[in-house]
């Protein structure tokens, strides 16, 4: 009899683990997190970015918040989506290091991607933390604007990806720039590199995004910073 208790009382367990599991079973789900994990979503801002019609993108948040993954508010005639907890990010990041680690296939879609990704310049956290205060470094945040005052590296400055060009002439070449975005498969800091490189500045990326910054506890703000380019 006890052991048929303690056979029960596994199958349940394991059952809420599947539960997890079972959400994060889709790559839209897996997208939708990430993109949480700037900051909070509407329906359709999140089927907008990733390509899913209003009913499919509510369908999928709806499994994710079955699974307590994710948690909502209501302004207006607006339903606002964010991620449950920290360690809901966690799960995620450490789906990708597994993926990274054990998936041939994962590292020739990176590569098919970027390239060779080990450029022995791009920066790590620790160091940009120390280069932070430098008035010779400008940290530039490539994400869309909206993801900026969300949240965002302290004393950062907001250039999204499709404006830099324009913007090219507030970027002197006398300053040295650190480019992020979501994180390290995110396209718009190797892009803004590149165009800043192409154009005669000292550029680099950061390793690792804003999701793996404020995870780390480095120093975050949120607003628009009051600050101009230096």
């Amino acid at each position: 009899m006890a052991g048929d208790t303690h056979r029960h009382f596994k199958d349940r367990l394991y059952g809420q683990f599947a539960r997890i599991g079972k959400a994060l079973s889709n790559p839209a789900r897996l997208e939708m997190l990430e993109l949480l994990a700037q900051g909070e979503r509407t329906v359709d801002s999140l089927g907008g970015e990733i390509g899913l019609s209003l009913a499919n993108a509510s369908q999928h948040l709806q499994a994710l918040r079955q699974a307590a993954l994710v948690d909502s508010r209501k302004d207006g005639l607006h339903v606002y989506y964010r991620l449950a907890s920290p360690e809901v990010f966690e799960l995620s990041r450490t789906l990708r290091r597994v993926a990274e680690a054990r998936l041939a296939e994962f590292e020739r879609l990176v590569r098919e991607q970027f390239g060779d990704r080990t450029d022995a310049e791009a920066v790590p956290m620790a160091e940009l933390l120390k280069r932070a205060r430098s008035k010779h470094v400008v940290i530039l945040d490539t994400r869309p604007a909206g993801e900026y005052v969300a949240g965002h590296i302290s004393g950062a400055v907001s250039v999204p990806i499709d404006e830099l060009q324009r913007r090219l002439a507030q970027l002197t070449k006398s300053k040295q720039y650190v480019a992020y975005c979501r994180g390290p498969y995110c396209v718009y800091a190797d892009r803004a590199v590149a165009l800043l490189r192409a154009k005669g500045r000292r550029a680099r990326r950061l390793i690792d995004g804003f999701p793996e910054w404020r995870a780390a506890g480095l120093p975050v703000a949120t607003g628009l910073e009051p600050g101009v380019l230096r």
